[in-house]
C-alpha cells in the first residue's frame, strides 16, 4: 500500500496531471479516498513555492540565452499580456479568480499554472498560496466525488 500512496504522491507534483490525475488514479487503485485526497494535497502543493519563487526567475535568465530566447520571452510576454487583461477584468477580485483557476479541473489550469501566473504578475506570496490552496482542494473534491461516481458505474469501486 506504501508504494501505490507513494505513486499517488508523486503524480499528484508533476505538472499538468497533478492531483487532477492523482485522485482518479487513487480511486482506480482502491486506495482509501480521505487518505490519498490528504496525499494528493500535500504533494500538489510541494511545488507551489518553489514555482513562486523561481519560476520568473529562471524565464528572465533563460530570455538572456541565445537558444532559450524565443520561447522564454513569449511565455514571459504572454503570461504578462493575459495577466494584464485578467487584471482589467477581474479588478480586486484577483484572488478569487485565481482560486476558481486553479480549482475547476480542466486541463491547462492548476496550481503549477495558477502559481506561474501569480509569479509572473508579482501577486502577493501568502495571498497566492492561498488562493492556489483553496483552489487544489477544491479540485480534489470535485476529481474525488467525479472518479468514485465513474468508477463505481463501471464497477470498478
Amino acid at each position: 500500500m506504501f508504494t501505490k500512496f507513494l505513486t499517488v504522491f508523486l503524480v499528484s507534483m508533476l505538472p499538468l496531471a497533478e492531483l487532477r490525475v492523482a485522485v482518479p488514479l487513487a480511486v482506480g487503485m482502491k486506495l482509501p479516498l480521505v487518505a490519498s485526497y490528504i496525499i494528493c494535497i500535500i504533494g500538489n502543493m510541494i511545488p507551489v513555492p518553489f514555482i513562486y519563487f523561481f519560476a520568473r526567475k529562471v524565464l528572465e535568465w533563460g530570455a538572456t540565452k541565445p537558444l532559450l530566447e524565443k520561447p522564454f520571452t513569449w511565455i514571459l510576454k504572454k503570461g504578462e499580456k493575459g495577466g494584464e487583461k485578467l487584471m482589467a477584468k477581474v479588478g480586486r477580485s484577483t484572488y478569487v479568480a485565481l482560486f476558481l483557476f486553479v480549482g475547476i479541473p480542466i486541463p491547462g489550469t492548476g496550481a503549477w499554472t495558477g502559481t506561474l501566473a501569480a509569479s509572473i504578475l508579482d501577486l502577493d506570496f501568502k495571498k497566492s498560496v492561498l488562493a492556489a490552496l483553496g483552489g487544489v482542494l477544491l479540485a480534489g473534491i470535485i476529481m474525488g466525488v467525479a472518479s468514485t461516481g465513474v468508477f463505481s458505474l463501471i464497477g470498478l469501486v
